[in-house]
Order: structure tokens, then sequence, then C-alpha cells
């Protein structure tokens, strides 16, 4: 449909047109972006979770570790008592002989086992601040989640009665539209929204950039409708 064939149509009406559905698109975003963002705080709060449990099974590992060197040490400590015994009672020097070191061996690897718990309890007392650390990360985490679930909630309601209330006034705003305009621009914003119309600058289509004509630029200073040839958008300039 050529400029000449179209009515006349408010600059005015377009501006406000596209304010609107810059505003919606705005508050739509807000409402689509509040479930993300509760959904992201509680995947971080599983995540934080999730890294406590694991210092937990770190922790209970470590200790379990220390118990299972003990219970050696233990049994070590109770094999020397037993070779002590059978050192007093040894038949001859050679079986004395091969008591005596074994028990020489087992006290040296007794003393390297003592050597090795006692780094391992230092390890693990070093450790256990971390559960701390964990738990108070997972606090805060917990404690964000639940404050955006309360903005978010507390939003939607508002968010929504607003979307709702420039709805009406787009409807209202857009019967402004001579209909041969209007059916083209329902088209565009349909598929697009707010992308539907776009101001010109500088001489080019606020929204492809690609440069307007200079007659169409008079036929819109003449409020005559026009549609930018590159994208679709329906065209209009700004206020000076």
């Amino acid at each position: 449909m050529s400029s000449s064939t179209l009515p006349t149509v408010s600059i005015d009406v377009l501006r406000t047109l596209h304010r609107i559905h810059k505003q919606l698109t705005d508050l739509k975003g807000r409402r689509d972006r509040g479930p993300k963002a509760i959904l992201a705080c509680e995947a971080n709060v599983k995540a934080r979770e999730a890294e406590l449990n694991k210092v937990r099974e770190d922790l209970k590992t470590m200790r379990k570790n220390i118990d299972a060197k003990q219970l050696q040490l233990k049994t070590t400590e109770q094999k020397i008592k037993d070779l002590n015994t059978k050192l007093n009672t040894a038949a001859s020097n050679r079986e004395y002989q091969i008591f005596k070191d074994q028990i020489a061996a087992d006290t040296m690897a007794n003393s390297v086992l003592e050597d090795e718990i006692i780094e391992m309890m230092d390890k693990t007392e070093a450790f256990v601040p971390k559960i701390g650390e964990a738990e108070k990360i997972l606090k805060a985490t917990r404690d964000k989640a639940a404050s955006v679930k309360d903005e978010v909630q507390a939003q939607a309601d508002t968010v929504k009665g607003e979307i709702v209330r420039l709805e009406g006034e787009l409807k209202v705003c857009e019967q402004e539209l001579p209909a041969p305009v209007r059916d083209m621009y329902l088209r565009q914003a349909m598929k697009k929204g707010e992308d539907a119309m776009a101001e010109i600058v500088d001489g080019a289509c606020g929204g492809c950039y690609q440069q307007i004509p200079i007659n169409i630029q008079s036929n819109i200073r003449m409020l005559q409708p026009n549609f930018c040839k590159t994208c679709g958008r329906l065209l209009y300039f700004p206020e000076e």
C-alpha cells in the first residue's frame, strides 16, 4: 500500500503506541524474570546444601580414617605385648632374637603410626571450622532465596495489574489508527511487539538503522504513515 493511499495518523498516537509497547515489554520481562530468579535461587540453595554435605562427609571420612589408624595402633600394641610374653618364654637364643627383632620392628611401625595419627588429628581439627563456614553460607543463601521469593510474589500482582491496564490502553490507542494502517501495524505487532515500531533517528530507522529516503521522511512529517521498507516497522519522528 503506497503512502498516497493511506489516511493521515497523529504522530502523538504513534508515540503513545510505542511508549505503551515499551512499557509492556519491560513489565512482561519483569514478570518472566521473577520465576526464573526464584528457580536460580533455589538451585543456588541446593548447590550450597551439596557443598555442606560434602564437607560433612569429608570430615566423617577423616575421623573414620583416624579411628582405623587407632585400631591398627592398638592391634599392634597388643601384638607387642604378646611378643614380650613369648620373649620371656623363648626356647632358644634364635627364637629369642626373632621375637626381639619383631618387637623392635613393630615398635618402630607404631611410632610412625602415632605420628600419622597426630598429623591426621591436626588436619581434622583445622578442617572442622569449614563446617561452620559452609553452614553460614547456606543460611545466607537460603535467606536471600526467601527474600527474592517474597519480593517476586509481592510484585507479581502489581506487575500483572499494570500489564492488564496497559494492554487495555494499547487497544484503545490502536483504535485511533485508520483501519488500513491498523491492519498492517497489527500484523507486525503480533509478531514483534515493540519492535513493530521505530523512531527515525538521524534520518535512519531506529530498528534496522537503514537510511529512510527524504521523500518518505517528508510524508511522515505530513502525518502520512509509512513502514520501513527493510524491516517493516511503522515509523515516526520522536519529539524534538
